[in-house]
């Protein structure tokens, strides 16, 4: 304001501006009118009732039949939200009394001819030399290849009317409109109409959800039972040979300095991208560290980008930026952020609809995990176990943010299970829930991992078995009750979370039908239960090498083995994606073969004994003995930072990623190598397999980039 008077007063010769001779309160005044014409609305002071002006903008103006605000209203022109923010209030007016006159970025109007014969007319959204993608006037997208329109027919004029209104009606509706400044944190939306029956056009169901159309991946495992394992067989081993890349998408990883973050810098070189790529009605999501981005499945061409700053002083995962993705419901997209809030986003323009804090009390809570859509609901769990935290896994209405239920993993003192921790550590006793849980219609039960208990090690003040960590909580899905639990690793001291895949199968199991639930252990355990009541049906190590432990008792406890310096398995296998072929019957997972030194009191003047690099392996397993059927060793680090998963195919493939870089496809059967390609980055997640267009695709992240791959055309 200063510099502004300075000129008017003094003026600047140098461009032939003459000084002002005006007096001080003139000048103050000419000054403050400049700067409000340059103001954005939401600075100035507007004069009219914004009450009102609501009332029009969703009853008699109609406004809202095309323009969201918070999630409410239709998709169909630009989000207006936090409107206040890019324009001046003259911006505003003039974009209502003379709405041709600036079209905003991805709404000009084409018409398409088709080369079949049709005719499609909306938003070109985003465009390249080659593809397009179109908003229709509902409100859907519409990714196309340039190669399937004959014709495009550029519209200058705008599809918004001239607003008619009154002067009053005018100015109320600009002082409403200059007061959205966008959705803050913390808060919910209005209740709108259940999810179930869509709350706009082309809303995802959770029947669609549930029972997926041929060619979608619509969660974080492909479907809710958590079987990374897909119907589409296009690709299989008679041509998988002919696999070619067929895009790339860059997501910038973000690698501002941090000087708060512990835990940041010395791990920035082991950063890869963790995200599950969600391919649903014809659109692909896919998350970096605070952004989501929605991409044309066919091209990788970018429609719409939602980010927000990083947040500092986090620890663990959460300070890296890994995220391992979405899951959509209604028309609404759905992340957790870094700093564990939990937000939805419009599914066709990316816009903050909602925004939770998953937290009541500050502790070292972040947020890495997948969301999981169940009903109307979004559940999802918190980051922080091995810095210490309470652990939960929360329960929120999709179409509003309001949260349903909480469910603790580490009890309070004084309830059930409070019994089995003796000391303080009960308090921040850990048992975090960052990995995608599964959900089983038929029971109506949801299944979700829990972490380690804290201090990792020193467990001198967490005496006693510590529930609910490390176990797999079967809870009730409306109430998030528990209905039956299992603890792998009682009082664990090894770090072995049990947060790796729940994998639930109906199969012929010795001799009988059987609803089952996998589990593959860190501890190196393999479990099969009877997902319906718990019943533990097979636990038996699949481990080469098993020092701790000797077995399992008719408990369920391992029978642990004299403490030694030399602790077998380190981790046995990790979160990463695993898989089950109804085919073969085989269930798939990456298995690490290491061993570790734990060092016991004065050992320190002794040399320590010699350990065994080790390896990882594609593991093959029958589900009735947990025998290994077939295996195949991996080369390459085994630094537990790179750790891929693996996606099975009705084509009779098994896709992974090996430490060394390479993307391969094996013969489900035996494990044989049938397909490679050298990638030379870091692996951590797991691909997923989809179609559009009739075309197969398998597509998953690779250091900073997504890479799909197909046949040739």
């Amino acid at each position: 304001m200063q510099n502004l008077k300075d000129v008017i007063v003094k003026g600047v010769p140098a461009v032939g501006m003459p000084a002002f001779d005006l007096p001080d309160p003139t000048v103050e005044a000419l000054a403050a009118m400049i700067v409000s014409l340059n103001a954005s609305a939401a600075e100035a002071n507007v004069p009219g009732d914004r009450a009102a002006g609501k009332a029009f903008f969703f009853g008699k103006g109609q406004c809202a039949s095309c323009h969201l605000v918070s999630g409410e209203g239709a998709p169909i022109g630009p989000d207006l939200s936090d409107v206040a923010l890019h324009g001046t209030v003259n911006d505003l007016r003039e974009s209502l009394e003379n709405p041709g006159g600036q079209i905003a970025t991805g709404y000009g109007l084409v018409t398409l001819q088709l080369s079949d014969g049709g005719t499609l007319r909306g938003f070109a959204r985003s465009r390249t030399a080659f593809h397009i993608v179109v908003q229709d006037l509902e409100g859907r997208l519409h990714p196309l290849s340039l190669d399937q329109v004959a014709h495009i027919t550029e519209e200058k004029s705008s599809l918004m009317p001239a607003l008619n209104a009154s002067a009053d009606e005018l100015q109320n509706l600009i002082a409403f409109l200059s007061g959205l400044t966008g959705v803050k944190p913390d808060t919910t939306v209005a209740p709108r109409s259940p999810v179930s029956q869509s709350t706009g056009p082309g809303g995802i169901d959770f029947s669609t959800i549930m029972n997926p159309k041929p060619g979608d991946w619509p969660t974080y495992n492909g479907n809710l039972s958590g079987n990374r394992y897909s119907q589409l067989d296009q690709i299989n081993a008679s041509n998988v040979g002919k696999l070619t890349l067929q895009w790339t998408f860059s997501i910038p990883l973000w690698r501002q300095f941090l000087p708060d973050t512990p835990y940041y810098h010395g791990n920035m070189r082991y950063f890869g991208l963790e995200t599950v790529p969600i391919v649903v009605d014809g659109i692909m999501y896919v998350t970096g560290p605070n952004q989501v981005f929605a991409l044309d499945p066919r091209s990788g061409q970018q429609i719409w980008h939602y980010s927000r700053p990083r947040t500092s002083g986090l620890v663990s995962d959460p300070s890296l930026g890994t995220n391992r993705g979405v899951a959509v419901l209604g028309d609404n997209v759905f992340m957790v952020t870094d700093n564990a809030h939990l937000i939805a986003l419009n599914r066709i323009t990316g816009s903050l609809v909602w925004d939770v804090v998953m937290f009541d009390e500050p502790q070292k809570y972040g947020g890495t995990v997948a969301p999981l859509v169940v009903k109307d609901m979004v559940i999802a769990g918190v980051a922080g176990g091995d810095w210490g935290i309470r652990g939960f896994l929360s329960a929120y209405k999709a179409t509003s943010g309001e949260r349903v239920w909480r469910h603790w993993t580490v009890p309070a003192p004084g309830e059930p299970g409070s019994e089995t921790w003796e000391g303080t550590a009960i308090t921040l006793g850990g048992g975090s829930t960052w990995l995608t849980g599964s959900y089983d219609p038929a029971s109506d039960t949801l299944f979700w991992a829990t972490g380690n208990p804290w201090p990792n090690s020193d467990d001198s003040q967490r005496l006693g078995d510590n529930l609910f960590t490390d176990s797999v909580l079967a809870l009730e899905p409306a109430t998030g009750k528990r209905k039956w639990y299992f603890q792998f690793t009682p009082h664990d001291t090894h770090d072995w979370d049990a947060a790796v895949p729940n994998v639930l199968v109906d199969a012929e199991y010795r001799g009988q039908p059987r609803k089952l639930l996998l589990h593959a252990d860190r501890n190196g355990f393999f479990y099969v239960f009877d997902r319906t009541n718990g019943e533990r049906l097979l636990s038996t190590s699949f481990m080469h090498r098993m020092t701790w432990a000797s077995g399992i008792d008719a408990d369920g406890r391992p029978i642990p083995q004299p403490p030694s310096d030399v602790t077998c398995p380190d981790n046995a296998t990790n979160w990463q994606g695993t898989a089950f072929s109804p085919t073969t019957g085989l269930y798939y997972v990456m298995a690490q073969e290491k061993c570790t030194v734990r060092l016991s009191p004065g050992s320190w003047k002794t040399p320590p004994p010699p350990v065994d690099p080790g390896m990882k392996y594609v593991r093959a397993l029958d589900i009735e003995t947990g025998q290994i059927v077939w295996e195949v060793p991996q080369v390459g680090p085994i630094d537990g930072k790179r750790g891929a998963g693996l996606l099975g195919t009705a084509g009779g493939l098994l896709f992974y990623g090996d430490p060394s870089g390479y993307f391969v496809a094996a013969d489900e059967r035996d494990g044989k190598t049938l397909w490679r390609v050298p990638l030379n980055a870091i692996i951590k997640t797991s691909p997923i397999s989809y179609s559009v267009g009739g075309e197969q695709f398998i597509t998953l992240a690779v250091g900073s980039n997504i890479m799909s791959f197909g046949l040739p055309h």
